[in-house]
């Protein structure tokens, strides 16, 4: 799965990452296969498996099902995975809404591997933000997100984009973009935020810590507030 090849490849020296996983939900991706693995008793039974090396934080890496239920619903996970024993906790679906903070970013594309369903609900996620998605593209995908490639993320990126789009949302854990996220900023001439790269960025932040230093904007603009 794309997370598991890139959420470590931005971690600073001397972090370590350790995974676990809910169980498989063998559906379509639908809004109702993302209300499912936002399950609380699988989310609190994951979270206490992780315990064992003391993490600093807990992140809870799908973007879907951090977002299908509304701000109400992924504060719930935050309290969820806190209330198993986590020091602090992020989700994938608040990560990206504080890197848009952190970018001053309040009018967004959204490129998706979803169906239309759940590609509104992350629309009605932003919105209770503050944040308005000025255009969006998905893949329409119902299952296999993980064999996406990278050609494909960056022409859902270039159909998604749009004049009034401050940032570029790439949506969903499932998605690979660590190599692609500077090559669409130069060419967009706007940030890119992605799902993983938020996930492991906010993680970080909560330790303390800045991602590894690179082109991408968040980064940069990260480092330049810190200075």
């Amino acid at each position: 799965m794309a997370l598991d090849r890139e959420l470590w490849r931005w971690l600073p020296g001397g972090v370590s990452l350790h995974v676990t996983r809910t169980a498989f939900v063998q559906a379509p991706v639908s809004v109702e296969q993302a209300s499912l693995v936002r399950d609380e008793s699988a989310v609190r039974t994951a979270t206490r498996d992780l315990l064992t090396p003391e993490p600093e934080v807990v992140a809870y890496s799908c973007t879907s099902g951090s977002f299908v239920d509304g701000a109400a619903g992924e504060q719930e996970l935050v309290a969820m995975m806190r209330d198993a024993g986590a020091q602090r906790a992020v989700t994938t679906s608040g990560s990206l809404v504080r890197g848009l903070r952190t970018l001053g970013s309040v009018r967004v594309a959204i490129a998706t591997p979803y169906v239309a369903s759940v590609t509104d609900r992350l629309v009605a996620f932003f919105a209770e933000h503050g944040v308005q998605v000025v255009a969006s593209a998905g893949l329409g995908l119902s299952g296999q997100i993980w064999k996406t490639s990278y050609r494909q993320v960056v022409e859902i990126v270039r159909a998604a984009d749009h004049p009034e789009a401050e940032a570029m949302v790439i949506s969903c854990t499932n998605l690979p973009t660590y190599e692609i996220i500077g090559p669409l900023e130069r060419e967009l001439g706007k940030p890119v935020l992605s799902a993983n790269q938020v996930t492991v960025w906010a993680a970080l932040r909560e330790m303390g810590l800045q991602a590894v230093p690179g082109e991408q904007r968040l980064v940069q603009a990260e480092t330049e507030q810190a200075a």
